[in-house]
């Protein structure tokens, strides 16, 4: 069937808000109505620009070398615009904290916007913030790249890439939740303290 077609049923993804499905749900129903071609390379649309199997004595991805071509010039772009995220990331990071030999990958001089984005995101002090900053960063990048064909191919990955974020974003309100509660414990633990040491009631 049309990406029309799908593209009618879908609702309207905004940054920020909750995800009125989960990626998988998506990929379910992209089975139904689209080709094999484009079902397969959904496995393609993934936050992280290659999925590495690291070497036996490596415990996570260097991304020394560009994501495998896939034969979507939408996903070729986003996973290569994440990989030059995440090595200018590195990158700023070991020369902030002086680190030699931290990075030893060197980020590709393109796409330049991901070197802006990696350099702002590096001095915000806030690890929370500093990820929300670079989500949106991403979503703009994904959207740039969908373009105005909403109703093709690009549209279908951009959705899921999209709802891949959402889902992401859904767990640091968790963990934000978390942190609140945390504090707000210790907060009612050192003020009955207070009150024992006082000699107030509890």
């Amino acid at each position: 069937m049309s990406y029309y077609y799908l593209a009618a049923q879908l609702p309207y993804l905004v940054y920020g808000q909750t995800a009125p499905m989960t990626s998988q749900a998506f990929k379910a129903l992209c089975a139904q109505v689209l080709g094999p071609r484009d079902v397969a390379l959904l496995e393609f649309c993934s936050l992280d620009p290659e999925p590495v199997h690291p070497e036996p004595k490596e415990d996570k991805a260097t991304y020394a070398k560009p994501p495998t071509p896939t034969p979507s010039q939408f996903i070729d772009a986003w996973r290569n615009w994440e990989r030059a995220l995440r090595l200018h990331i590195a990158r700023y990071r070991a020369q902030r904290l002086k680190w030699e030999g931290a990075a030893p990958v060197d980020p590709p001089e393109s796409p330049m916007d991901a070197a802006a984005v990696a350099r702002a995101a590096v001095v915000i002090e806030s690890p929370l913030e500093a990820e929300l900053f670079l989500d949106q960063a991403r979503w703009n990048v994904i959207e740039a790249l969908q373009g105005l064909h909403y109703f093709s191919a690009n549209m279908v990955y951009a959705y899921l890439l999209k709802l891949l974020l959402m889902e992401r974003r859904s767990l640091f309100r968790v963990e934000e939740g978390f942190a609140e509660y945390k504090g707000l414990y210790t907060a009612i633990l050192a003020a009955a303290s207070t009150n024992v040491e006082s000699g107030e009631p509890k």
